[in-house]
């Protein structure tokens, strides 16, 4: 699942901000402190864009810039559909054990539609409701033949399964309100002044620049 995690936000990353080096790309991340809340290192970053090219998801522009060397990485066709399997896959599966992908999936989700969004996360508001029934059973079928402990990982799984559905209801009302931005849509919220996202945003139009008709639609 770590695995997977690391997949999505270095792809998500790239689409996001495409073209864009890696160094951008690694800043960025880590400033998302994902690399103590989902364990995505930096060498597991430079990996990850490794592993996008070589399988084709992600293209490397390797241009001269004021007389330096700069490689910048942006999607294919493949890689953009690639990830919104990936966004999907993770914003609809259930595993309380191993949260990361729907973590970093959540994030990344304004990559799609509105309403692709809405029908991921309505299967997963079922599947939540089918496993809290499913745990309920387990917990009524334990008896005395298993250790005390057992009876409470169990219920802690219950609890999270709880938990999750009562703020996936509250994301889900949000989203059916018109909160949030999504692809295709005019986006309402702007980084601060003084944010380091403006600095990519301008190396993003000089790399377009660069590229001129490199970039792929």
């Amino acid at each position: 699942m770590a695995a997977l995690a690391t997949t999505i936000t270095v792809l998500g990353a790239v689409a996001l901000f495409e073209p864009v080096n890696g160094y951008q790309v690694r800043r960025e991340l880590l400033s998302w402190q994902l690399d103590q809340w989902a364990e995505i290192k930096p060498g597991s970053i430079y990996s990850m864009l490794t592993t996008l090219t070589r399988d084709g998801y992600v293209r490397r522009h390797d241009i001269e810039d004021d007389s330096r060397p700069v490689a910048v990485y942006t999607t294919t066709t493949a890689g953009r559909k690639r990830l919104r399997q990936l966004l999907s896959r993770a914003l609809t599966e259930v595993d309380p054990l191993s949260p990361l992908p729907f973590h970093v999936a959540t994030l990344l989700a304004g990559l799609l539609p509105r309403a692709e969004v809405l029908r991921c996360l309505t299967r997963r508001a079922q599947h939540l409701a089918d496993r809290d029934g499913d745990i309920a059973t387990k917990l009524s079928r334990l008896g005395g033949g298993s250790p005390p402990h057992v009876s409470e990982v169990v219920g802690l799984s219950h609890d999270l399964v709880r938990a999750e559905a009562r703020w996936l209801a509250r994301h889900l009302a949000r989203i059916q309100a018109g909160d949030f931005d999504f692809a295709g849509e005019v986006p309402r919220w702007t980084p601060p002044a003084d944010d380091p996202g403006w600095q990519m945003q301008a190396d993003r139009t000089h790399y377009r620049r660069l590229l001129g008709g490199a970039v792929e639609a």
